[in-house]
């Protein structure tokens, strides 16, 4: 992927900071977006000495759609061209049925589907400009499993996977358009609610007995994205440890 350029959401830490530095280690040079402009400058400086790329960051709260020009902007001035964007930003915290109200509904579908649309919808021309490239969102598994206290986001991430399908169909030939659907991940999201008897049910739950890495993720969106990946659009690809029912049982009680 030398001389590609991949826009990368959400990559001031975990899933987002790890993609952004495989993607440049496979030779592209990135723009990093994340509200936190220290962690930012901390994955910039890290990548830059590694692998010798250039990293431009971009500051910004991303749940304010409008930031999604500056990026693609920053991006065709700095760079002058796009091969690669990665929808990482997303998620959203489990709640109770009865405490989860429509508007949480609504932050949850904007936050998670609506960003990813706008990012593809203005970084489109660009990609076509470049001859073609590839889009890749982050969903979860929650996206295709089902427990209680996931109403909100595994809708959304469910929206996410559909979406994925019908841009591809929209884009293609010329912009190919894939998710990963990672299950449980250790980042410092999940490390916030983990101990270690919820640490052994989980492993015990995923028949790879083990949590997920970033690592793990990131050479998914790899794939999907380089040219190793290029005869798949529309696919959502599990990355999950080969789970079946969700791992991470919240036991809320029955109505």
């Amino acid at each position: 992927m030398d001389g590609k350029v991949a826009v990368v959401t959400g990559a001031s830490r975990g899933i987002g900071a790890a993609t952004a530095e495989a993607l440049a280690e496979c030779g592209c040079d990135l723009v990093v977006a994340a509200r936190s402009a220290g962690g930012l400058e901390e994955v910039a400086s890290k990548i830059e000495a590694a692998t010798g790329r250039r990293v431009e960051t971009v500051a910004a709260d991303l749940s304010d759609l409008g930031s999604f020009e500056l990026l693609v902007g920053r991006t065709g001035e700095v760079f002058g061209r796009l091969d690669v964007l990665v929808n990482n930003v997303g998620g959203s915290f489990p709640r109770p049925f009865l405490d989860t109200s429509a508007r949480f509904m609504e932050r949850a579908f904007r936050w998670n589907v609506v960003t990813a649309f706008e990012a593809t919808r203005l970084a489109v021309p660009l990609l076509l400009d470049s001859g073609g490239g590839s889009v890749v969102n982050v969903s979860s598994s929650v996206g295709h499993l089902a427990d209680r206290g996931y109403v909100g986001y595994g809708t959304a991430k469910a929206a996410l996977d559909h979406m994925t399908e019908l841009l591809a169909a929209d884009l293609a030939p010329r912009i190919r358009v894939n998710a990963v659907a990672p299950g449980s991940i250790e980042t410092d999201a999940l490390a916030a609610v983990l101990d270690e008897d919820m640490r052994r049910t989980m492993t015990k739950m995923t028949p790879l007995r083990r949590l997920g890495r970033v690592e793990d993720v990131a050479a998914a969106v790899v794939y999907l994205a380089s040219p190793a990946g290029s005869y798949l659009t529309g696919k959502v690809l599990q990355v999950d440890g080969g789970l079946r029912i969700p791992n991470l049982p919240l036991g809320l009680p029955d109505l």
